[in-house]
């Protein structure tokens, strides 16, 4: 298996996995798929620094000039995926129409540079924002978004590679997909799979992401390249599919016994899943299956969001699991 270090990594036969460890928050992986003059890159990175050195490592690996990459497919809106996309000047840009959507009205790169600058003013709550979105410069992010939508699923080429685009959205976000090479037995899989790394649900439902790790494992695929975490097979799948249909069985339980939300995330013992990084996320999933269970489609307290996470961040801390999840 790809030992998981940062940079780029040849899988052969024209595809390429950029890899970011740990995978915690906005270190995100990308791919990269070449086929004679043709190229698409799956996603780019949370800031223009990061994307520009992806872009400087592809040119010395492949003499692939950001310039001279044909098509750029975003898996779904989250920043640390597309914030990138102006770098990638010549390509076509795809997406999920419910993708573009989200990636045009939520969560701009203005809004975090903003948010980032109020953090230290922001007591606990600054110190996690601080943490986990410290690293990267949002300033100066002009967002590009796609040139070219589409619904469910959509077959493109890469020189004479079939390239298979599948919309499983919304689960991760409103419009996830998945770019599957069939020929090859590649997938690259966005945020619908983190591996070592506890996901995240922000819009659900959380079946409609149980359904896609099941159309993962229906695939003949070999290597996958998640969204977040090192290189696996379907084993990374099969391990979060373990860990969303836990947390489902469990909010369940709490919404019936009558918990609120936070009560219930608070309350679901982390298990085998304590290990992953991140699990304070739990927070925004256990949120997510209650809005679904009740029906609630007002609008969502972002920052409230983050600041249970914070919360839960320290508790787990306490606990004696460190930031990024580790027993000490």
């Amino acid at each position: 298996m790809t030992a998981f270090t940062k940079g780029l990594h040849d899988l052969g036969n024209g595809h390429f996995a950029y890899l970011q460890p740990s995978g915690t928050w906005g270190y995100s992986n990308a791919g990269l798929i070449i086929d004679g003059d043709q190229s698409l890159l799956v996603d780019t990175l949370f800031d223009e620094r990061l994307t520009a050195e992806m872009l400087d490592a592809i040119k010395a690996s492949t003499r692939l000039g950001a310039g001279d990459i044909t098509q750029l497919v975003n898996t779904h809106a989250n920043g640390d995926h597309t914030f990138g996309n102006r770098l990638v000047a010549n390509a076509r840009v795809i997406a999920t129409e419910a993708g573009a959507h989200e990636m045009e009205h939520e969560a701009p790169p203005e809004m975090l540079a903003a948010i980032m600058a109020q953090a230290p003013q922001m007591g606990a709550l600054g110190e996690y924002l601080q943490l986990i979105f410290g690293p990267f410069d949002f300033a100066g992010v002009k967002l590009r978004l796609p040139d070219e939508t589409f619904t469910g699923d959509k077959t493109i080429m890469v020189g004479d590679k079939q390239v298979d685009l599948i919309q499983v959205g919304p689960a991760h976000t409103g419009g996830d997909l998945l770019v599957h090479v069939p020929a090859d037995r590649i997938l690259y899989t966005g945020d619908i799979l983190f591996v070592e790394g506890t996901p995240i649900m922000w819009a659900g439902p959380v079946r409609n992401w149980i359904a896609a790790c099941d159309r993962m494992l229906a695939m003949d695929v070999e290597a996958i390249v998640p969204g977040h975490g090192p290189i696996t097979d379907k084993a990374g799948v099969r391990a979060m599919r373990t860990y969303l249909a836990y947390v489902e069985t469990e909010t369940r339980k709490r919404h019936a016994a009558g918990m609120d939300a936070w009560e219930a995330a608070q309350d679901i013992a982390l298990a085998e899943f304590g290990a992953w990084e991140d699990p304070e996320r739990i927070a925004v999933t256990v949120d997510t299956i209650y809005r679904e269970i009740d029906g609630d489609t007002s609008s969502r307290d972002i920052i409230g969001l983050f600041d249970k996470m914070s919360k839960l961040h320290s508790h787990y801390g306490q606990q004696g699991l460190c930031a990024s999840g580790h027993k000490h």
